[in-house]
């Protein structure tokens, strides 16, 4: 690991001074991004300091270019004032604060250095203050997604409090990200469609995948199906099923009968404990066909590894060609032969790319065996035998990995050489490079969109796609947390595209059901003429989310009479096991007991209307006791749609207000008022 050495303004430098000062250590004293690194180059290569997974051995840089010209070939780079300052920072806050984002934390440097070059003076960072942070602000909400707006708007804080907290500039301003992370509490309109439609398949993907699961053949093919069949029988990351061990299934016996459980060993990609994932048993024996899918497929590739782990210092050769390597001298056809190279020119050039002495004699080239070798091992995976250090699997005991080029559209398999799958390859394949001329999986063997265009689906679309079917199926947010190998069930909101017809339709089913709905319509239905599923239509039109679980009061008929009293509202339909709306009832348990209390005292002083406050306040206690009573209650499976009876009386306070006079006192009213009031309103 880099060393870390903590930067320390000069009180009695000004901004400018200190702003060298932090440079020059960056540059000298700090070995972030590898001792060797050339801190003047306007490229960082970080690929062996940055432990990605699943992206294989494709490179990782740093390119100090502007944000307009980012994807440009060649771009242009940050302007000299603010340059060496890029560099400094993401140096030294890698070192401080490792991230594998590291691509927002220079999308927001850029931004800064943009916003500072604004107005044709030079992008000095001394220069930051809070109008130029705003500007960097609006400028990457004009270049990225709101979600990745929220996250480089948070490393622009971060650059903000560190330029402020080490006195790098003229003008100290404490600044916040006001880029606030997208909300997904709206389930309605054409903003929720469209959000819901980019994260999860299309029907015409997962109609197409099981057909493609069946009829696949060629390599590329059976590894891209089989792989969203087993992302599609647990809400896992790509990067979690990459880095699978080929000996990857757990069997276990359990209950009196007996039956076997079955499961696959996953290392979670993001903190979460090494853990056995259990499969559904409707989807075991697909699970089950996918891994023998895989491991068959991947085997050859396997040995290679285990041949190079053992022969560090030799190449692999097939059998049938292994006389080739008593040879001092291989022909182009030779060479071709022993790279698995079948069109004629590909031989030569390859030696071209390697830089390899050849040698002409005739009309023939030739090649040293020992310079082959040589190259050929120089192109062994990044940090061979050991394909993730995290874990300490070896390519030679993975499920994935693949022989050089085996799932490449362009070039020859190469038999004596191993890659990782990456993510890419499988993304492609799925369809995200069709527009780029590279076919996937549809469209090799048929299938498209109903409007005849291409699918598409990416790898962390099924992830969406399972965590809304267990949310939709009623499943505990401790339980989908789990069971997608997070740490913080907070997270699970994200995943959750349930759809408003969707959460109607699970209301719905539950009426009458004594064993899904408790309240009083698990009761009505036994004494409705009508069938259950009609009466469950006309009773239930509606419903949208609340606090404390969904509404199904009907607003055309007549707006919200409690004024948002959920609580004393029969409309209130609660579901057990939605953790974040149980944490609220708790909560507002806690705050009614406190409120209640206060009551209490005011009625003990004599205080004028304490006594309706305390009736009220007393009926909201009991009623959220009795919930959360329902909610802890383990008879009450997860899942269950609770309903509240109507409250005795009526202990809304508005409510209570607006009650009519007693009869004494319509008595006591004088005639000719009552008659004036009775004009009045037009009586």
């Amino acid at each position: 690991m880099s060393d870390v050495i903590l930067f320390q303004p000069r009180a009695e430098l000004d901004a400018a001074g200190n702003l060298a000062g932090f440079v020059e250590s960056c540059r000298n004293d700090l070995t972030v991004f590898g001792v060797n690194l050339d801190f003047d180059a306007n490229v960082w290569d970080i690929t062996e300091n940055l432990q990605r997974k699943g992206v294989g051995n494709k490179r990782q840089r740093l390119v100090f270019s502007t944000l307009q010209t980012v994807n440009d070939k060649p771009p242009k780079w940050m302007a000299d004032q603010f340059r060496p300052f890029a560099k400094a920072f993401m140096r030294y806050m890698h070192g401080l604060r490792p991230s594998l984002s590291i691509w927002h934390r220079l999308a927001a440097v850029r931004a800064l250095e943009s916003a500072l070059s604004e107005g044709g003076l030079p992008p000095v960072p001394t220069r930051t203050d809070a109008s130029t942070l705003n500007r960097a602000a609006q400028m990457i909400l004009d270049h990225y997604s709101e979600a990745a707006a929220s996250r480089i708007g948070g490393q622009l804080e971060m650059i903000a409090d560190f330029l402020l907290d080490n006195q790098l500039t003229t003008v100290r301003t404490r600044w916040r990200n006001p880029i606030k992370r997208p909300g997904n509490s709206v389930r309605v309109g054409k903003e929720f469609d469209e959000r819901r439609n980019e994260k999860m398949p299309s029907e015409a993907a997962l109609d197409a995948l099981p057909k493609v699961f069946r009829l696949a053949v060629e390599p590329a093919n059976v590894i891209v199906s089989s792989v969203a069949a087993i992302l599609c029988s647990a809400p896992d990351r790509i990067s979690e099923v990459l880095l699978l061990p080929e000996q990857c299934e757990v069997r276990q016996k359990h209950g009196p009968e007996g039956s076997e459980a079955y499961g696959l060993r996953w290392w979670p990609a993001k903190g979460a404990d090494p853990m056995v994932k259990w499969i559904v048993p409707s989807m075991v024996s697909v699970v089950q066909e996918a891994i023998g899918k895989i491991r068959k497929v991947t085997e050859n590739a396997r040995q290679v590894a285990k041949w190079y782990e053992d022969h560090p210092c030799e190449i692999y050769i097939e059998p049938e060609f292994e006389y080739l390597r008593g040879q001092e001298w291989l022909s182009m056809k030779e060479l071709g032969k022993l790279l698995g190279m079948t069109r004629r020119t590909v031989p030569l050039a390859w030696c071209k790319s390697a830089r390899l002495e050849i040698r002409i004699n005739g009309r023939l080239a030739f090649v040293r065996f020992s310079d082959v070798q040589k190259a050929a091992l120089s192109k062994l995976p990044m940090g061979f035998p050991v394909l993730n250090h995290e874990t300490g699997i070896k390519y030679s005991d993975a499920l994935l990995v693949v022989r050089a080029n085996e799932l490449s559209n362009r070039f020859d398999t190469y038999p004596g050489m191993i890659e990782p799958v990456t993510i890419d390859q499988i993304n492609t394949r799925l369809g995200n490079g069709v527009q780029h001329g590279f076919p996937s999986v549809f469209t090799r063997l048929g299938f498209d969109e109903p409007d005849g265009s291409h699918i598409k689906v990416t790898t962390h679309q099924f992830r969406h796609y399972l965590n809304t079917l267990a949310q939709a199926g009623g499943m505990s947010q401790l339980d989908i947390a789990k069971w997608s190998g997070r740490k913080d069930i907070r997270q699970n909101a994200a995943y959750d595209h349930v759809t408003p017809d969707q959460m109607l339709q699970k209301i719905r089913d539950a009426i009458g059901d004594e064993s899904l709905m408790f309240g009083p319509l698990a009761e009505i239905p036994k004494k409705a003429p009508i069938p259950r599923d009609e009466f469950a239509r006309l009773v239930v039109p509606t419903a949208h989310t609340t606090d404390f679980g969904f509404c199904i009061h009907d607003y055309t008929m007549s707006p919200c009479q409690l004024h948002r009293d959920c609580i004393h509202c029969e409309d209130l339909v609660c579901v057990k096991g939605d953790e974040e709306k149980t944490r609220r009832l708790r909560q507002h348990l806690e705050d009614a007991r406190e409120l209640l209390r206060k009551a209490e005292t005011a009625v003990d002083q004599g205080y004028s209307g304490g006594d309706r406050w305390l009736t009220h306040h007393k009926s909201t206690v009991e009623r959220l006791t009795q919930l959360c009573s329902i909610m802890d209650d383990p008879n009450v499976p997860t899942g269950s749609v609770i309903q509240m009876s109507p409250p005795l009386g009526t202990p809304n306070i508005e409510a209570s207000s607006r009650s009519p006079l007693p009869p004494a006192e319509a008595e006591s009213i004088p005639d000719g008022l009552l008659a004036d009031i009775m004009a009045a309103m037009g009586g």
